[in-house]
């Protein structure tokens, strides 16, 4: 008998589906990121008003992605839609960033979070005790246990989808019902003269020093200060569009790959823009803007919950993360086993085993991960990739236009809502905030681009000779 097959099992429902997208998407970031937004932005009005920003733009681009996977239902997502309406070096380029950054690092930042905030309740895991000091990197017990969340997980996914949906949808479910009971405690415990004094002036824009000084803007600064306040909304909200990649796994695909990104987005958004309402309630924005280590959560469940409030949020964050990482690694895969039958990855991450999924590319993905733990400095990257993150988004987009003039005779079941405005809409404003991080942020924006070109010389290396 075989010990492998040749063709993905389609068993995820349109549940199972939307629970990945809303679970990939909420990890650390909704817990800690609102700190840095109000630093940048320093008022109640404008801190909703990037997670509102932010949540337009993934609603659009998921409203978008569902035309394209249901004219693309196979396994690789957004790979394959830019493949089909470009060419192999840009779903190349796209696959080589992800891989070398956008999931693995996202994979090991998760990872260390969720460890961060187990060494809440047992602190002999701390990230500052040293487990092992090697000389040229100095290893931390949260780095082991990141380490072995991580190969855990992937161990599991590569027993079959099953054992993948399973834990997906079920902690999906949990933490959306902890972050609604915090989010309804959070306005129980709602304090007037504190919102009074947060929304008196809402719309007063200035930079918030942790001094409690603040720095007014003239326009143009202004809209420098939204997009890197966007930087944390946009990392927060991304992952989105995993389910796509599985797209191969997920029953009646051409219907539920884009009802799933409509829903999972969509109860996300509310989620975060709920969450940070709470804030704005229970915290003054000084408090928030210097909450220690950024952990908004942390302080403001000190005031709903008191002394408890740490050890409740440190076990929301690691239900969060637990789930977040097991979608990430889930879908991820998936991405390098097309390339692989592009013949542009590794050629054993184009097989599936006898459980039908690619547990070579699960392995080669952890392995990458695990190293991005172990280096810390994936956050940094992560931060700086968000350039690349929307640029790819952006041609995704404007790929629908391409395919409807190339390709006018492929079944579209779905077209998407709005067409052309939304897409274009979408790709005015991911251009607007790339333009911006480019003038007021370059920090942000040259790491991922000499990450993606670097991608060129190697596809050009690597690719299938014709002939």
């Amino acid at each position: 008998m075989s010990d492998s097959t040749t063709a993905f099992k389609p068993s995820l429902s349109l549940t199972d589906a939307t629970m990945l997208v809303a679970g990939s998407m909420i990890g650390s970031g909704i817990f800690i990121v609102s700190a840095d937004i109000v630093r940048n932005v320093g008022s109640s009005g404008w801190l909703i008003a990037v997670w509102l920003i932010t949540g337009f733009m993934t609603l659009a681009a998921a409203l978008c992605y569902g035309e394209l996977s249901a004219m693309f239902p196979k396994a690789g997502g957004q790979y394959v839609y830019l493949r089909e309406a470009y060419n192999p070096l840009v779903s190349f380029l796209y696959g080589w960033s992800f891989f070398s950054v956008i999931q693995t690092a996202t994979i090991a930042a998760v990872g260390v979070a969720f460890a961060k905030f187990t060494a809440y309740i047992f602190p002999q895991f701390s990230e500052d005790l040293v487990f092992a000091d090697l000389g040229f990197v100095r290893i931390s017990p949260a780095q082991i246990l990141a380490v072995g969340v991580v190969i855990f997980l992937t161990f599991l996914n590569t027993a079959g989808v099953k054992s993948g949906k399973n834990i997906q949808t079920s902690f999906t479910v949990v933490k959306l019902l902890s972050l609604g009971a915090l989010i309804l405690f959070g306005f129980i415990a709602a304090k007037s003269d504190i919102l009074h004094a947060n929304w008196s002036k809402a719309w007063e824009m200035h930079k918030l020093r942790p001094s409690g000084v603040t720095e007014g803007y003239t326009f143009i600064p202004a809209l420098g200060a939204v997009a890197a306040a966007m930087v944390g909304s946009i990392f927060s909200s991304d992952s989105w569009h995993n389910v796509t990649f599985i797209a191969g796994e997920v029953k009646n695909p051409k219907r539920n790959i884009g009802l799933s990104l409509f829903l999972g987005t969509m109860v996300v958004t509310i989620i975060y823009v709920a969450t940070n309402f709470m804030y704005t309630g229970v915290l003054s924005l000084q408090e928030i803007a210097s909450a220690d280590k950024d952990r908004v959560a942390i302080t403001a469940s000190h005031v709903i919950f008191g002394n408890s409030g740490t050890v409740i949020i440190a076990l929301m964050i690691m239900i969060s993360t637990f789930g977040c990482n097991n979608g990430l690694i889930m879908a991820g895969a998936r991405v390098y086993y097309t390339m692989a039958k592009d013949g542009l990855f590794f050629k054993p991450a184009g097989t599936l085993n006898k459980n039908a999924v690619p547990s070579y590319a699960l392995w080669f993905q952890c392995v990458f991960a695990c190293l991005w733990c172990f280096s810390g400095k994936y956050g940094d990257l992560l931060d700086m990739i968000s350039f690349v993150v929307v640029g790819f988004y952006m041609l995704t987009i404007f790929g629908i236009v391409l395919l409807r003039k190339k390709r006018p005779d492929l079944p579209r079941p779905y077209k998407v809502i709005g067409y052309p405005v939304l897409p274009v809409l979408y790709i005015l404003m991911g251009l607007a905030f790339c333009v911006l991080l480019i003038v007021f942020k370059p920090k942000f924006t040259w790491p991922g681009l000499i990450i993606t070109g670097i991608g060129i010389p190697i596809y050009y290396l690597i690719r299938p000779k014709k002939g």
